[in-house]
C-alpha cells in the first residue's frame, strides 16, 4: 500500500461528508486508544496566578454589632455617618471596588473583627 502524504489525507478529508468524518474519528480513536477531545487542563499555580490582581469588597452580613461595623465602613470608604449606615442597613451592598488582593484581605479582618462577613467579586 503506497502511503499518503498530509496533502493526500487533506483533499480526501474534504470531499467527506461531516457523517463520514465522524465515523472516521470513532474509527482512529478506537484503533489507536486515543481521544479526540480536548484536554481540560487541571488548576494550577499559575492559574491561581491568574487570578484577579483588584476585587470589589462585598458586604454579605452586617452581624448584630452594626454600630462597629459602620465605623470600619466609614473608616474604610470616607463616607457620612448616614451613607455607610445606609450601605449597612442595605447589605449585601459593595463597599469598594477596585481594591488590590492585599488591601481587600485587610479589609476582610476588619470587617470580621467588627462581626461582619465580607466577599470579594
Amino acid at each position: 500500500m503506497a502511503k499518503l502524504s498530509s496533502k493526500d489525507i487533506i483533499a480526501s478529508l474534504k470531499e467527506m461528508s461531516m457523517l463520514e468524518i465522524k465515523e472516521l474519528i470513532e474509527a482512529i480513536e478506537t484503533e489507536f486508544g486515543v481521544s479526540a477531545a480536548a484536554p481540560v487542563a487541571a488548576a494550577t499555580p499559575a492559574a491561581a496566578a491568574a487570578a484577579p490582581s483588584e476585587v470589589t469588597v462585598m458586604l454579605t452580613n452586617a452581624g448584630g454589632n452594626k454600630v462597629a461595623v459602620i465605623k470600619v465602613v466609614r473608616e474604610i470608604t470616607g463616607l457620612g455617618l448616614m451613607e455607610a449606615k445606609a450601605l449597612v442597613d442595605g447589605a449585601p451592598s459593595k463597599i469598594k471596588e477596585g481594591v488590590k488582593t492585599a488591601d481587600a484581605e485587610a479589609m476582610k479582618k476588619q470587617f470580621a473583627d467588627a462581626g461582619a462577613t465580607v466577599e470579594f467579586k
